[in-house]
């Protein structure tokens, strides 16, 4: 499975940004997925997950409010809408597909991850 993450850009704190991550393959409809973010010189830390069937949505505490996770099982993509941006929400941000048919908070559950895009707020 190959992940395609978009939407990322630069945007004034209090903006908003939809990020899109398309999956190859259908296989990830049955998977739950997630989102984690890498700031420079951080480590890679949990955002969002939803199981695979789009309910029970996770959130990191840090954005919880701020941002939905969705996904659309028949386009093969999941989507971050991230609403009342902060400075400290700049990073990388990662799409992910877990092993198991929920999502997870933790990255080690995951096997497929795509190759990020790149969130700058500014304050």
């Amino acid at each position: 499975v190959q992940l395609q993450a978009s939407g990322g850009g630069l945007v004034q704190a209090g903006g908003s940004l939809r990020l899109s991550c398309t999956a190859s393959k259908r296989t990830s409809s049955n998977n739950g997925m997630g989102w984690f973010r890498q700031a420079s010189g951080k480590e890679r830390e949990f955002v969002a997950a939803i199981n695979w069937n789009g309910i029970n949505p996770t959130y990191a505490e840090s954005v919880k409010g701020r941002f939905t996770i969705s996904r659309a099982n028949a386009q093969n993509t999941l989507y971050l809408q991230m609403n009342d941006l902060k400075p400290e929400d700049t990073a990388l941000y990662f799409c992910a597909v877990c092993r198991y048919s929920v999502g997870s908070t933790s990255a080690q559950n995951y096997q497929y991850w795509g190759h990020g895009t790149q969130v700058t707020v500014s304050s």
